[in-house]
């Protein structure tokens, strides 16, 4: 289990109805997650949940209200939804104490991808869907693996809006204000909900935070296919007002559709505020549209 930030003991991790644990063998690794499938259909399409530093898996199924799952919401609307604890987290935290790169966490995903369609109808194809540093795991994911069929982010950008030196420097009371915002964007019971999903960031993923807009460089343009990232309007990691945002998407030259959204009454944990419904509905109709582009 995790210890909160006031030192106390997490509780059991719980999981909404429909929603199970697995585990899947990728690339000399044991990753745990969680699955949530169609109940009377094959899916349309499976939807691939990429959480972000410092989280786990369960970020995408928030237990203090119904509507915060993106599990059981995709299972509904008729997507596989897997949400894996990256390579350094969960199961493969044994295996794998000091983490791995961004570039070696995205060969596991390429390959956990390709395991989990050996044992699974998967659809049409994997969509990715992805929060903040799983977004640059994801977006390193996308440009080195061919026949995805669209990536869908949420805050991760391309340049930071505090400096690197500044974030070391800031308290972990600041660090923990900059990732929620506002209390008051989140319903009763979700930071004792979420004690569970907090667990130490791997030191070889810390060491690439301040090398991501090297990356990103490098990345945007090998991007192409169907794009969309979402900054929270109470974001506070990234650069994002208009012309950081004009800036940003300039960089997507090869991306055939590329959607840059703000989500209204959210901070950078969009997927356990009051607003995940919205944003998830949002995403998960990005991936119908793409899948209707696709089809034949």
């Amino acid at each position: 289990m995790s210890a909160s930030r006031t030192g106390r003991t997490a509780p059991p991790p719980t999981h909404s109805a429909g929603v199970r644990p697995l585990l899947l063998e990728a690339a000399g690794l044991t990753l745990s997650g969680l699955l949530a499938e169609p109940a009377e259909a094959p899916p349309r399409a499976t939807v691939v949940a990429v959480h972000g530093g410092g989280m786990r898996a369960g970020y995408f199924d928030g237990q203090a209200h119904p509507d915060l799952s993106l599990l059981t919401l995709g299972a509904r609307l008729g997507f596989t939804v897997l949400a894996l604890d990256r390579p350094g987290y969960g199961h493969s935290a044994a295996q794998a104490p000091d983490g791995l790169t961004l570039e070696e966490q995205a060969a596991v995903l390429t390959a956990a991808l390709d395991a989990f369609a050996q044992g699974h109808t998967v659809g049409q194809g994997f969509a990715l869907l992805a929060h903040s540093f799983g977004g640059m795991v994801a977006l390193a994911t996308v440009a080195r693996t061919p026949g995805l069929l669209a990536l869908d982010a949420s805050g991760v950008g391309h340049r930071y809006g505090v400096e690197h030196d500044e974030r070391q420097r800031l308290r972990r009371r600041m660090e923990w204000e900059r990732s929620w915002g506002p209390l008051g964007l989140y319903p009763p019971g979700t930071f004792r909900a979420a004690e569970h999903l907090v667990a130490p960031i791997p030191p070889r993923e810390a060491a690439e935070v301040p090398r991501w807009p090297e990356h990103f460089d490098d990345l945007a343009p090998r991007i192409d296919l169907p794009l969309r990232l979402t900054f929270a309007e109470h974001e506070a990691w990234w650069l994002h007002e208009d012309q950081d945002l004009a800036d940003l998407a300039a960089c997507f030259t090869k991306a055939p559709v590329l959607q840059i959204e703000r989500q209204p009454d959210a901070a950078h944990n969009i997927s356990l505020g009051r607003a995940a419904r919205g944003y998830h509905l949002r995403a998960l109709a990005f991936f119908e549209q793409c899948l209707q582009a696709a089809a034949p």
